[in-house]
């Protein structure tokens, strides 16, 4: 006979106080690592190209952005790695240790980008300190998420799940406003010779304020009810990463198809549309910011509809719902962005983050409800890496790559549209989750 484990009852486990430490601590965490991941990928479209790869930029500046586009996605090559070792870590000595330990290692790597020597003053040394701070921000991101979704959905009352889930992927579109908003300002209250001399450095700099809050918050969070029942029972997975390879291909598998249109499309967001409408279609740098920083509020409030949703309608539904939109609203949103006018090309993105909500809510809530306990921050942490690696890492090289080959962005819209097909159908093959029990089961 099975006994349900306490964490599944309809009320939760936690106080309401409880409840708002918890959401406060994934909050705050995603948060700011979003916005250290932010500044480097927003600066990258703009400003490092010339910073950092000087001769390059220079000679083939088409070039030099490809491959300081290719920066950002050389990060989510070790994103993996972080993931395999904060889930192995996280499902042997619990979700609370790794999130402090990740948070405080991806500020620490943020605060020595804005210190770095640029290539005119110690040469080919700059782009490879950069890389070395980048592969740590990769490995940081990598643990840093499946941490901070399990402690969320472990802490939410069963009905609420999807809901509680959606705090820490709130913390991307609120780290996009934050990292925008930042620049936007110092875009408009310095010269542009200023910004490249040192203004760039404040962003990257600010993130030391950032991390001793979030460190001090994440700090004050009980340890999951999951993880401390299964501490109590004593049945943590004494090899979760074996044990997920061996017995739960299929999860991985489909958590890593369910993320990857939804993480392109974001970093089109992110990355792609700022230096695309800034460079090639040569619209003022300031309003492109300001306009991707409203956006950006679009995909708060819409992340958080998602995660809402889900728990009346059920997961796939939400996930199927906002794939439907991005892709039909691709090929209109280029020709929108086209058009050169800032007002449309708002438009345009905003329309974009209801879709991009609908398919981000729900994800926390899915992924733990795909796993059982004892693997579970190992099993979500590497579906999502994976996601993250087929999806965002390489998408604005990719795009750039296409826009030079094709002259023609609906092309870019097309490869979205592939990957929106592939998500959808790795939802419908994890079938639907919402109400699965998360605790650890007596026999």
């Amino acid at each position: 006979m099975t006994t349900p484990s306490k964490v599944d009852t309809l009320a939760g486990p936690s106080s309401r106080r409880e409840e708002r430490k918890v959401l406060a601590g994934t909050l705050v965490g995603t948060t700011i690592e979003w916005y250290d991941f932010f500044i480097f990928a927003q600066l990258t479209a703009t400003l490092l190209s010339p910073l950092f790869l000087a001769p390059l930029n220079q000679s083939n500046p088409g070039l030099a952005q490809i491959l300081s586009f290719a920066l950002i996605g050389i990060s989510f090559l070790f994103r993996p790695l972080g993931a395999v070792v904060a889930g192995h870590l996280g499902d042997r000595l619990g979700r609370k240790a790794m999130l402090v330990f990740t948070l405080v290692m991806m500020g620490a790597a943020t605060a020595l980008i804005g210190m770095l020597p640029t290539y005119a003053q110690i040469g080919a040394w700059a782009p490879v300190l950069l890389i070395t701070l980048r592969v740590i921000q990769g490995f940081s991101a990598g643990g840093e998420w499946g941490g901070a979704a399990l402690m969320a959905v472990e802490h939410a009352p069963l009905n609420k799940r999807g809901l509680f889930g959606a705090y820490p992927q709130v913390g991307v579109p609120i780290g996009m406003i934050l990292a925008t908003g930042l620049l936007f300002f110092l875009n408009s209250s310095m010269s542009k010779e200023d910004f490249a001399a040192w203004g760039w450095r404040v962003p990257f700099l600010l993130s030391i304020i950032l991390i001793v809050v979030g460190y001090l918050i994440r700090r004050a969070v009980a340890e999951s009810p999951v993880f401390q029942e299964m501490a109590a029972r004593k049945q943590e997975s004494k090899a979760p990463l074996g044990e997920l390879v061996r017995r739960h291909k299929k999860p991985v598998l489909y958590s890593t198809m369910i993320f990857i249109a939804n993480n392109a499309a974001g970093y089109l967001l992110i990355a792609f549309f700022i230096a695309y409408a800034t460079r090639t279609l040569q619209m003022p740098t300031p309003q492109v910011l300001l306009a991707t920083t409203l956006a950006s509020f679009g995909w708060l409030i819409f992340t958080l509809a998602g995660g809402w949703l889900s728990d009346r309608i059920g997961r796939v539904k939400t996930f199927l719902t906002g794939y439907a939109i991005i892709f039909a609203w691709m090929i209109p949103m280029f020709a929108l962005i086209d058009t050169k006018n800032i007002w449309l090309y708002g438009l345009a993105l905003f329309v974009l983050t209801v879709g991009l909500g609908l398919s981000y809510g729900p994800m926390s809530a899915m992924y733990a409800e795909m796993f059982p306990a004892n693997v579970r921050y190992s099993g979500i942490s590497i579906g999502y890496a994976f996601g993250a690696i087929l999806g965002g890492a390489f998408a604005a090289t990719i795009a750039e790559a296409l826009l030079q080959t094709t002259k023609w962005t609906g092309s870019i819209g097309i490869y979205i549209m592939i990957l929106c097909v592939i998500s959808a159908i790795g939802v419908v093959l994890a079938k639907e989750t919402k109400g699965r029990p998360l605790g650890v089961s007596h026999h």
